[in-house]
């Protein structure tokens, strides 16, 4: 079994800044791609970043030059630094991680809980 945990979430004033942390733990003989995604209420589940293996990032076009993603392979984690927050990025933001669990499975797409990110003065 796979789990992946997030933390990191909380309330902030518009500008402030939050660090995500997502962590990977369980049955994992390969992690390929790491992402976050984000749920606001009354909308879709949206991308916000990704991250490959080999450290090429994606972003949506609401949070660039904001928000960082990285990760760090060795501790199964990745993160989301997000600077200059704004009320509109509230919302549950969710791990993602596209993992394979033998060396035999193709990769699965897992994901976290969520986390809850608020944005309010």
């Amino acid at each position: 079994q796979v789990q992946l945990v997030e933390s990191g979430g909380g309330l902030v004033q518009p500008g402030g800044s939050l660090r995500l942390s997502c962590t990977a733990s369980g049955s994992i003989f390969s992690i390929y791609a790491m992402g976050w995604y984000r749920q606001a209420p009354g909308k879709q589940r949206e991308l916000v970043a990704t991250i490959t293996v080999g450290g090429s990032t994606n972003y949506a076009d609401s949070v660039k030059g904001r928000f960082a993603i990285s990760r760090d392979n060795a501790k199964n984690t990745v993160y989301l630094q997000m600077n200059g927050l704004k009320s509109e990025d509230t919302a549950v933001y969710y791990c993602n991680a596209q993992i394979r669990t033998t060396v035999v499975a193709g990769p699965l797409g897992y994901w976290g809980q969520g986390t809850q990110v608020t944005v309010s003065s």
